[in-house]
């Protein structure tokens, strides 16, 4: 699965940074983050860095974007060999 951000982020600029694969933005409200880019961060860490920083949290996974292990790898693949 992706991670999603709900609206009880505070907007405190923490999550992008961590983010290996550069998936988290600001979007109009709140931080929010690109379902294609995040891959929970299989492949860079043991969990997800986003959930480590967050103060509130507000990163739970996107039920509208259910994905295996083997799924975020091989997202995880591809978006590095670009």
């Amino acid at each position: 699965m992706s991670l999603l951000i709900t609206d009880e982020c505070i907007n405190c600029d923490v999550c992008e940074p961590e983010c290996p694969n550069g998936a988290i933005s600001q979007g109009d409200e709140i931080y929010e983050i690109e379902p294609a880019l995040c891959t929970e961060c299989v492949g860079h860490y043991d969990e997800p860095q986003c959930v480590e920083v967050c103060p509130v949290d507000c990163i739970i996974t996107d039920p509208e974007n259910e994905e295996t292990e083997d799924q975020l790898l091989a997202k995880f693949e591809a978006i590095t060999s670009e």
